[in-house]
Protein backbone atom coordinates (compact mmCIF):
# COMPACT_ATOMS: atom_id res chain seq x y z
CA UNK A 1 0.00 0.00 0.00
CA UNK A 2 1.23 3.52 -0.81
CA UNK A 3 1.29 5.34 2.53
CA UNK A 4 2.79 8.51 1.05
CA UNK A 5 -0.59 10.13 0.56
CA UNK A 6 -1.63 9.33 4.12
CA UNK A 7 1.68 10.70 5.42
CA UNK A 8 0.77 14.05 3.86
CA UNK A 9 -2.39 14.12 5.98
CA UNK A 10 -0.71 12.83 9.12
CA UNK A 11 2.19 15.29 8.97
CA UNK A 12 0.32 18.46 8.02
CA UNK A 13 -0.62 19.94 11.41
CA UNK A 14 -3.50 22.09 10.18
CA UNK A 15 -4.97 19.28 8.13
CA UNK A 16 -4.41 16.70 10.89
CA UNK A 17 -6.10 18.93 13.49
CA UNK A 18 -9.10 19.38 11.19
CA UNK A 19 -9.23 15.62 10.66
CA UNK A 20 -9.19 14.98 14.44
CA UNK A 21 -11.92 17.57 14.95
CA UNK A 22 -14.04 15.82 12.31
CA UNK A 23 -13.51 12.44 14.02
CA UNK A 24 -14.41 13.92 17.41
CA UNK A 25 -17.65 15.33 15.98
CA UNK A 26 -18.51 11.91 14.51
CA UNK A 27 -17.75 10.24 17.87
CA UNK A 28 -19.99 12.74 19.68
CA UNK A 29 -22.82 12.12 17.22
CA UNK A 30 -22.45 8.35 17.71
CA UNK A 31 -22.65 8.83 21.49
CA UNK A 32 -25.89 10.77 21.10
CA UNK A 33 -27.34 8.03 18.89
CA UNK A 34 -26.17 5.43 21.39
CA UNK A 35 -28.00 7.24 24.20
CA UNK A 36 -31.16 7.30 22.09
CA UNK A 37 -30.95 3.68 20.94
CA UNK A 38 -33.94 1.50 21.69
CA UNK A 39 -32.30 -1.91 21.50
CA UNK A 40 -29.06 -3.59 22.46
CA UNK A 41 -28.10 -4.33 18.86
CA UNK A 42 -28.14 -0.62 18.01
CA UNK A 43 -25.97 0.12 21.06
CA UNK A 44 -23.46 -2.52 19.94
CA UNK A 45 -23.36 -1.00 16.43
CA UNK A 46 -22.69 2.46 17.86
CA UNK A 47 -19.98 1.06 20.15
CA UNK A 48 -18.32 -0.48 17.10
CA UNK A 49 -18.57 2.79 15.22
CA UNK A 50 -16.96 4.70 18.08
CA UNK A 51 -14.19 2.11 18.37
CA UNK A 52 -13.45 2.37 14.63
CA UNK A 53 -13.41 6.17 14.72
CA UNK A 54 -11.07 6.17 17.72
CA UNK A 55 -8.77 3.75 15.92
CA UNK A 56 -8.54 6.23 13.04
CA UNK A 57 -7.12 8.78 15.48
CA UNK A 58 -3.98 6.60 15.70
CA UNK A 59 -3.40 6.65 11.95
CA UNK A 60 -0.52 9.12 12.32
CA UNK A 61 1.49 6.66 14.39
CA UNK A 62 0.74 3.82 11.99
CA UNK A 63 1.70 5.62 8.79
CA UNK A 64 4.85 7.03 10.37
CA UNK A 65 5.92 3.56 11.51
CA UNK A 66 5.37 3.90 15.25
CA UNK A 67 2.78 1.14 15.66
Amino acid sequence: MNLGILKKLANDKQLWDAYLEYLDEKISAAHVRMEQANDVEAVYRMQGEVAALRRLKFMREEVNGHS
